[in-house]
C-alpha cells in the first residue's frame, strides 16, 4: 500500500494521473477518464471543501457498519463495484480541469501530512486513524488508475 503522506510515493500517483489521456479507456466499468477523475476528487471534496451534506444519523449508522471496514482496510477494491450516490459522475467533465484538481488535492494532503489526520473526522464514518485515511485515499487511487491501464 502506498502512503499518501509520503512525497516519493505521491510523486508516483502523478505520475499514473499524467499518463492518463483524454481518450483513455477504462479496463472495466462505466466511467470515462474525465469522470473518473472527478469522482476520484470527490473524497478530497468531502476533506477540504463543504459542498458535500452530511449523512443523516441513521446513513452514518449504516456506513460505518456496512461501509467503513471494506473502504478503509489495507484489502483492494473489487472490480465493478458498486458506488455511492455522491460519488456517481454523470455527464462529460473537464480532463485538465479534473486532473489538476486531483494533483492538488494530493500534494495538499501530503503536505498536511498524517498527523493533520490522525483522529480526522469523515463526513461518512467518524474518526478515522491516519493509517486508515491513508488506505481510504491510496487503494481508491490505485484502483481507478488500474481500471485505466496506469
Amino acid at each position: 500500500m502506498q502512503n499518501v503522506f509520503l512525497k516519493e510515493d505521491c510523486d508516483r500517483f502523478v505520475t499514473r494521473i499524467n499518463k492518463l489521456k483524454t481518450d483513455s479507456q477504462p479496463l472495466w466499468g462505466k466511467m470515462s477518464v474525465d469522470q473518473m477523475l472527478a469522482h476520484c476528487n470527490v473524497t478530497y471534496e468531502m476533506v477540504y471543501d463543504t459542498i458535500h451534506p452530511k449523512p443523516n444519523v441513521f446513513m452514518k449508522l449504516l456506513l460505518k457498519l456496512l461501509a467503513k471496514n471494506k473502504v478503509v482496510s489495507e484489502s483492494p477494491y473489487p472490480r465493478n463495484l458498486s458506488t455511492s450516490p455522491q460519488f456517481i459522475i454523470k455527464g462529460d467533465r473537464d480532463f485538465v480541469l479534473e486532473k489538476n484538481r486531483l494533483i492538488t488535492y494530493i500534494q495538499k494532503t501530503q503536505e498536511l501530512g498524517e498527523k493533520e489526520f490522525e483522529g480526522k473526522e469523515s463526513l461518512s464514518f467518524g474518526k478515522l486513524s491516519s493509517k486508515e485515511w491513508n488506505n481510504m485515499f491510496a487503494k481508491h487511487l490505485d484502483h481507478h488508475f488500474s481500471q485505466f491501464g496506469v
